[in-house]
């Protein structure tokens, strides 16, 4: 992955964020404080302001870079959890990786997720859609259906009971509603399975 594959994609999920803010907020405003839409787009335009220092970095500092800006920026759980990813990922991929490495550091950094959000599969957060795609990865899937199983993994989240984070407090009323960290994890895992098709190896 070059700066300007990493530069893409940057846009790509900013883009994507911004898109669908207004969706996500609607997620969040059923189960949640109502303002997970607003975050995300916060938190991706601030690293959209820093993209050109950004791509300046190895492919692997400058996921680590934007991870800590969304660590700082985006307000709630999102930010922390996505930073997280984003971070971790960095932390563990080599300056060269193929898609073997890339899928062994995606490994680390949704572990990494859940134990910073002290959660796990099937409690409806955004797990239950990261860890669907490290199983699609795991199983050779294209990004076509990475990016498909994605989105089934966040429909799967309407039916399920929350049992952690602020949709927990609802009790049986957080069922029927999609979690929009779930949500917003399968929008952007749409935006990455698309920019990593092009990249050769991944």
């Amino acid at each position: 992955m070059t700066s300007d594959d990493f530069r893409s994609l940057v846009v790509a999920m900013a883009a994507a964020i911004e898109a669908n803010a207004d969706r996500l907020t609607e997620l969040d405003s059923a189960i949640g404080d109502g303002d997970h839409g607003a975050n995300m787009k916060r938190g991706f335009q601030a690293v959209l302001g820093e993209l050109d220092q950004l791509a300046t970095k190895p492919v692997p500092e400058a996921l680590k870079a934007a991870g800590m800006k969304l660590v700082m920026t985006v307000g709630g759980a999102s930010g922390p959890l996505v930073g997280t990813l984003l971070m971790t990922l960095g932390k563990e991929l080599p300056a060269d990786f193929d898609r073997q490495a890339f899928v062994m550091a995606y490994e680390k950094a949704v572990d990494a997720v859940a134990a910073r959000g002290k959660s796990h599969a099937g409690q409806k957060t955004m797990l239950d859609v990261l860890y669907p795609i490290l199983d699609a990865m795991r199983e050779g899937a294209d990004p076509d259906e990475v990016a498909a199983r994605a989105r089934a993994a966040a429909d799967a989240t309407v039916p399920m009971l929350a049992t952690r984070g602020r949709a927990s407090f609802l009790g049986e009323r957080s069922i029927g509603h999609m979690d929009p960290g779930a949500a917003s994890v399968a929008l952007l895992a749409g935006v990455v399975a698309r920019t990593l098709q092009t990249h050769q190896g991944a």
